[in-house]
């Protein structure tokens, strides 16, 4: 896994904002993409950029581990450090349990077939509520093979 190649993708696809904003489906986030579920969080005040980058380094480890449990769950341990960035990703945005559910995108992984992946990727509603993302995303894994 390149952690700097992951962190420029994130950052990309979720930009930054130091005080808190309403997300694509109108929830509280904050930083780089991170939803608000604490209760310290107050609107309108702006937030140190140190700060809000310890965030994102602990969202992006929980992130990393759910997709090598789910990697392990579904036998795609081998499947190419680009690919296990994607899922990481995917996990970042939709959570462990989210990404669970692209039963179709695990069997192909499982089978490194990343072309069919990819396509599965775009057959959701992740895909409909964030097009650009979920293209981009879909195309980088199609990429691999």
């Amino acid at each position: 896994m390149n952690m700097d190649r992951l962190l420029e993708s994130v950052k990309k696809h979720e930009g930054y904002r130091n005080k808190v904003y309403l997300d694509t489906l109108g929830k509280r986030t904050v930083g780089v993409g991170h939803l608000c579920v604490e209760d310290f969080w107050e609107d309108d005040k702006e937030y140190e950029e140190k700060f809000l980058m310890t965030i994102l380094e602990h969202d992006l480890q929980t992130a990393i581990k759910g997709a090598k449990d789910l990697m392990q769950e579904h036998g795609c341990t081998d499947i190419d450090e680009v690919a296990e960035e994607i899922i990481i990703e995917m996990i970042f945005q939709l959570g462990k349990t989210g990404v669970s559910k692209f039963r179709n995108m695990w069997k192909h992984l499982s089978a490194l077939e990343y072309a069919s992946a990819a396509s599965e990727m775009l057959d959701s509603r992740w895909a409909k509520q964030t097009p650009n993302r979920a293209q981009s995303m879909s195309a980088d894994m199609a990429a691999l093979g």
